[in-house]
């Protein structure tokens, strides 16, 4: 909220007219060309408008092999988000699902691509990530009973059951809870939610420990969402928490939502999102329940590690099993300052995150493959900052960004 929000002091250190008001939110900050939110160019010297428009008649600025592999576009969208308020239950359609919802409803599925992402916190960052294992599922069936009761006796029979059998019976039974769960009526949720949450204050009050049931982190998610069946997300999902420079890739049909804290996004161009709860946008639950991934993996599967260089001890690299992106880590000795970066090379497009080494010098993107251009970034001392021509669509206020494909963020 205000100022308080990432996206917000970027917003300002940006545009020295911008005016953070203290009781709006400030979420998203986008870099791309998605038709939903493509950067609008403010050079007047530049006679393109948006970001959008200056690649298509730039083609040389993405190299010949993004050029040819991607058909002319900008692979990724980057985005810093400044999550306050819990964001939905949510997963992203593989391509050939993509393309199917796109043709059904493409008021609520913008575009026909898949939309594999990668988080990078900035602060200490919360987020809901894959199925737990069913081990862990059981027992929460077990302690809550208002949880149980919405799965129902015989899919909660079948769970258990599950322990003994085969992957395929597993995901199965983890499949048919998901579904009875998020297809319950909407006056059972409530009446189930409300004695949960009735419960847990108690428990609260009377001094007692409820940190084996999320306790706390359900009357947070029943306090931004009253009787949302996405509250009870929370005893099927994975509960992640990042510190600053840890990630989670999610790839395809991968159930996740992000709960608060700062991150870094780095994904396929794509607006698409199936949601089911924790939301008052337009919700899919069939669509979501057939088209989950019902993996169970302990939390710890789902951080996704970056690798160091072994030429270089400042450089670490995320590199997910998707075409579209990559995302580097450049740390610079003795220097606060991080600098996100996203670029195209060879058949990926590149997201680097580096740090600048002194007040009021320049960073480079270097783009050194394919002729690329390089995209020079001027610190500002105690400042976050991103170049003059360089900001992006910030919620409602608006859409602007770099007229180069590669585009940065500072961070301080």
């Amino acid at each position: 909220m205000g100022s308080n929000s990432e996206v917000a002091r970027l917003l300002a250190s940006s545009d020295p007219l911008a005016r953070i008001s203290e009781d709006q939110p400030y979420a998203e900050l986008w870099m791309g060309t998605h038709p939903r939110g493509d950067a609008k160019i403010l050079d007047n010297r530049i006679s393109q408008k948006t970001l959008g428009q200056w690649i298509t008649e730039n083609q040389d600025c993405l190299g010949a092999k993004v050029k040819d592999t991607f058909n002319g576009k900008l692979p990724f969208l980057f985005k810093v988000l400044s999550v306050g308020t819990a964001l939905s239950i949510q997963a992203h359609p593989d391509k050939e699902l993509a393309e199917k919802l796109h043709l059904q409803a493409p008021q609520h599925y913008p575009d026909a691509n898949h939309k594999p992402e990668m988080a990078i916190a900035l602060t200490s960052f919360q987020g809901l990530c894959g199925f737990r294992p069913v081990e862990e599922i059981v027992t929460f069936l077990t302690k809550v009973p208002e949880f149980q009761f919405l799965i129902g006796d015989n899919a909660t029979t079948q769970l258990k059951q599950s322990l003994s059998q085969n992957s395929q019976a597993m995901a199965s039974a983890l499949q048919s809870c998901f579904s009875h769960l998020m297809k319950n009526e909407k006056k059972v949720v409530v009446e189930q939610l409300n004695l949960l949450v009735k419960r847990i204050t108690q428990q609260v009050a009377a001094g007692n420990n409820v940190e084996d049931i999320c306790g706390e982190l359900l009357l947070q998610l029943h306090q931004q969402y009253p009787g949302d069946i996405g509250c009870f997300a929370i005893y099927f999902l994975n509960l992640l928490n990042l510190k600053p420079g840890e990630a989670m890739f999610l790839e395809a049909n991968v159930p996740h939502a992000y709960l608060k804290g700062d991150c870094v996004e780095c994904m396929a161009c794509s607006d698409n999102t199936v949601r089911a709860g924790l939301t008052p946008k337009f919700i899919d639950v069939p669509t979501l329940c057939d088209m989950l991934s019902y993996t169970p993996s302990p939390s710890k599967d789902r951080l996704f590690t970056p690798t160091r260089s072994q030429e270089d001890p400042y450089l670490s690299l995320y590199d997910p099993p998707v075409p579209d992106f990559t995302v580097m880590k450049i740390e610079v000795s003795r220097s606060p300052w991080w600098v996100f970066f996203c670029e195209a090379r060879k058949t990926l497009a590149k997201a680097t995150m580096c740090t600048i080494p002194r007040a009021g010098s320049f960073c480079e993107a270097h783009l050194l493959r394919d002729g690329h251009r390089t995209c020079p970034l001027f610190s500002v001392p105690g400042t976050r900052c991103i170049p003059p021509c360089l900001t992006a669509r910030c919620g409602r206020e608006g859409s602007r960004v770099l007229p180069l494909t590669a585009l940065a963020v500072l961070f301080l």
